[in-house]
């Protein structure tokens, strides 16, 4: 993602700073998400593959990205302590 872009975006929720995120968290996401392990922040069930994702500062909140876009709506957002439980 364009470093510019990436300096103009917060967390919609408490405004901290977000980061890229690795290509190792990204596959292991997928992999949650295929095994529809994977909820978003209201409890959904992510059934989509996402291309990328941005991590708010204290890393435990991850913002998908899907066909380019940032999807920047808390709801839609994933905790990234569910990859510890599973």
């Amino acid at each position: 993602m364009r470093n510019q872009i990436l300096a103009i975006l917060r967390c919609p929720e408490n405004q901290s700073t977000l980061t890229e995120a690795e290509s190792e968290l990204i596959a292991r996401l997928n992999s949650a998400i295929r095994a529809k392990r994977l909820r978003n922040q209201i409890g959904q069930v992510v059934e989509h593959s996402i291309d990328g994702g941005l991590v708010r500062a204290a890393g435990d909140l991850l913002y998908p990205i899907v066909d380019q876009i940032p999807v920047m709506l808390h709801d839609e957002a994933i905790p990234l302590d569910q990859l510890n439980n599973a």
